[in-house]
């Protein structure tokens, strides 16, 4: 199958959104969810149908076919993983984190966000990073070069993973 426009992709995440909250997806919902005309709605509706990714016929609920499900289920998943990344890794502001994830979602390919999702799970596994790490990230100097707390963040961070070390009784070397 081509690739499917990022309008399309919209609309069947939205026919996602609607059908696990209802079962179903009626098209006026669905041109409430996406503030469009219903005319819109029925000329992306058959695109979808023609595609086999959606159960579709005029003045009926639509549902979405095994296929459309799993396709919908990828660009969901997208969705998320990059929200949650704009959102809790990079700390920007939900509505914007919301904004940038719907325009990234249909352009990021599948390897990218495998990476992009072992890079988050790495943030929050691993011991030099953590909670700890994206808590500094937050607290960071917003200018190069004028932070004067960052030696004694430094020192703290080191402490810290000492501690850690030791109640692991795995001890870190002074001199790394």
């Amino acid at each position: 199958m081509d690739h499917m426009s990022s309008n399309l992709e919209d609309y069947l995440e939205v026919i996602f959104s609607l059908e696990s909250l209802n079962s179903e997806a009626r098209a006026k919902d669905i041109a409430d969810a996406m503030g469009v005309q219903r005319a819109s709605v029925t000329n992306a509706l058959q695109k979808l149908s023609q595609r086999g990714l959606i159960n579709y016929q005029p003045y009926s609920s639509v549902t979405l076919t095994p296929e459309g499900f799993r396709t919908a289920t990828r660009i969901v998943h997208r969705h998320k993983v990059l929200y949650d990344f704009l959102h809790t890794f990079l700390q920007i502001r939900p509505e914007v984190a919301e904004d940038t994830a719907c325009k990234l979602e249909h352009h990021i390919d599948d390897e990218s966000l495998e990476t992009l999702t072992k890079f988050a799970r790495f943030i929050m596994t691993c011991p030099r990073t953590g909670k700890d790490w994206l808590e500094a990230f937050t607290r960071s100097c917003n200018e190069r070069g004028t932070c004067t707390n960052c030696a004694e963040c430094i020192k703290s961070c080191l402490d810290r993973l000492d501690d850690k070390c030791l109640d692991s009784s795995e001890p870190r070397s002074k001199t790394s």
